[in-house]
């Protein structure tokens, strides 16, 4: 599903209370309800509303609710997704370990930085029986693909032997997806809570601690210009 360009919309309802452009308050708006309310029980004309904008101005911006969800999810996965390339050729500079760690710790980031928990969407029925997850299904098929292939370079010949590449790949994404859970929760996440979910990923392929230690050392300065910091759920 192609994300269309935005316009001008018109003349608001009420003032807007944020700087952020109309496009984005409008998608800001609809990962809200869509999260607590869900997709297919909100309409168009709450999101409008809940922006404070005529509910014809919001297609100025978006075709359809289905085009607004579709950017959300693409939001959830895009950011690790467009990195793989990049991490994967660390392995011939430093160790396979390292690449998967950081593959997870991307991922970690992108959900835990994402607004509104947007990466709770993916695991709501009413979404993945969307038209708009076909679009996202075959993005997040690239990521799971990514942490099959790594996964397998990475793992012990045991654990290689007994998990098909793709099945691994599955897992090790469904070990990260707690991150949306656990913002769910309440639970931030913050720098030790993400080493802790990628250090799991590490220990379903067999690896030992001490290796999990030299990968996350490796690993953990190129996730990217970031300080110690907590998300908030």
């Amino acid at each position: 599903m192609s994300i269309r360009r935005t316009h001008p919309g018109r003349p608001r309802l009420v003032p807007s209370s944020t700087a952020a452009p109309p496009r984005e308050q409008v998608l800001h708006a609809a990962a809200q309800l869509f999260v607590t309310k869900g997709f297919a029980a909100t309409s168009t004309r709450e999101i409008a509303d809940r922006v404070g904008i005529r509910q014809a101005s919001l297609y100025y911006h978006f075709t359809s609710k289905d085009e607004i969800l579709a950017e959300l999810l693409e939001r959830s996965v895009r950011p690790t997704v467009d990195r793989i390339d990049q991490i994967e050729q660390l392995t011939a500079s430093t160790s396979p370990e390292a690449a998967l760690y950081l593959l997870a710790l991307v991922d970690i980031h992108t959900l835990a930085e994402a607004p509104d928990n947007i990466g709770m969407l993916a695991t709501h029925p009413d979404v993945t029986s969307s038209d708009a997850f076909d679009a996202f299904r075959s993005v997040r098929a690239e990521l799971a693909e990514a942490y099959g292939r790594m996964a397998t370079r990475a793992a012990t010949p045991g654990v290689a032997a007994a998990a098909e590449q793709g099945h691994l790949g599955e897992m090790l994404m469904h070990l990260v997806e707690v991150t949306t859970r656990l913002r769910s929760s309440g639970v931030p996440i913050d720098d030790a809570t993400a080493g802790l979910i990628a250090s799991t990923c590490l220990r379903a392929c067999g690896i030992p601690d001490s290796r999990i230690a030299a990968a996350a050392s490796a690993a953990t300065p190129l996730v990217g210009d970031r300080h110690s910091r907590t998300a908030s759920p």
